[in-house]
């Protein structure tokens, strides 16, 4: 793989990670218009790597809150604020790890990588996050996040695991669903994206290993396009965040309809 099509895996991983407008639909393209490579699932790894540490440092008070919650748990310490919180974001986590293995298990992950789905869920899902931000109330803040909340934010995450959805514009619309204000459901979708995002890194390092595809030779490269991804990603993150203070989403889905109408032009032609 060329230095130049590493980075630029590395940098559309990064940026669009935390926009609602689909990072896996962009690698997948990518993936598609370059060719695939037997280190593809290596280099899948090392931007994830990157984009998640970004979101921990830049979400670093809550993201050590949560860490030190696992502890408390694992020491039946259940009524801190940090256990309430990992308890939360495990609550969160559980559908899209339960319906990721059933995709896994079933083929049907491979069979929904596709331009025609990806196109379509680019537009619908588009659509809806601008639907419930226009009609949703701001009332809520992420620290009043319940139990039932995170259960339902939980279940929409797990349907970003088709491509196209978005893991975190799913989450935001979600969120924006449940009436939490715009900057604040992003927040809640950034801290859901931590032990996702570790777990999907996690499962794709396993598989990489047992196809062979962490060669010595090839930790440089993964090395470059995990720093990559990170600059990019957190670049990204923080102008997102300090955007939604005063715009609303209308931007991305504008993008996410134009991108997926080109989709499916190309699909069906």
């Amino acid at each position: 793989m060329t230095l130049y099509l590493l980075a630029l895996l590395a940098i559309v991983q990064g940026i669009t990670e935390f926009l609602p407008i689909s990072s896996s639909a962009h690698l997948i393209l990518i993936h598609r218009i370059a060719g695939v490579t037997a280190d593809d699932l290596a280099l899948d790894v090392a931007v994830h790597i990157g984009s998640i540490f970004a979101v921990i440092l830049y979400f670093r008070v809550e993201s050590l809150s949560a860490f030190a919650g696992l502890w408390h748990i694992a020491r039946r310490r259940n009524d801190t604020p940090q256990a309430r919180l990992a308890g939360l974001l495990i609550l969160a986590t559980v559908p899209a790890v339960v319906f990721g293995a059933f995709l896994a298990l079933s083929g049907y992950d491979g069979a929904l990588r596709s331009v025609t789905v990806i196109g379509w869920t680019m537009i619908l899902f588009g659509i809806a996050l601008w639907w419930f931000d226009r009609v949703a109330p701001q009332a809520k803040t992420a620290p009043g996040w319940s139990w039932r909340d995170a259960a339902i934010m939980g279940l929409w995450q797990a349907v970003a695991l088709i491509p196209g959805v978005s893991r975190s514009g799913i989450t935001m619309t979600s969120a924006r669903a449940l009436g939490y204000e715009r900057h604040e459901a992003a927040r809640l979708s950034m801290l859901m994206s931590i032990p996702i995002t570790l777990a999907t890194g996690g499962l794709l390092g396993l598989r990489a290993v047992e196809q062979g595809g962490l060669s010595p030779d090839m930790l440089g490269g993964i090395a470059i396009a995990a720093a990559l991804s990170f600059i990019a990603a957190y670049g990204a993150l923080a102008m997102m965040m300090r955007f939604l203070s005063k715009v609303s989403f209308t931007p991305y889905v504008i993008y996410r309809i134009a991108l997926g109408l080109l989709l499916l032009a190309l699909a069906y032609s």
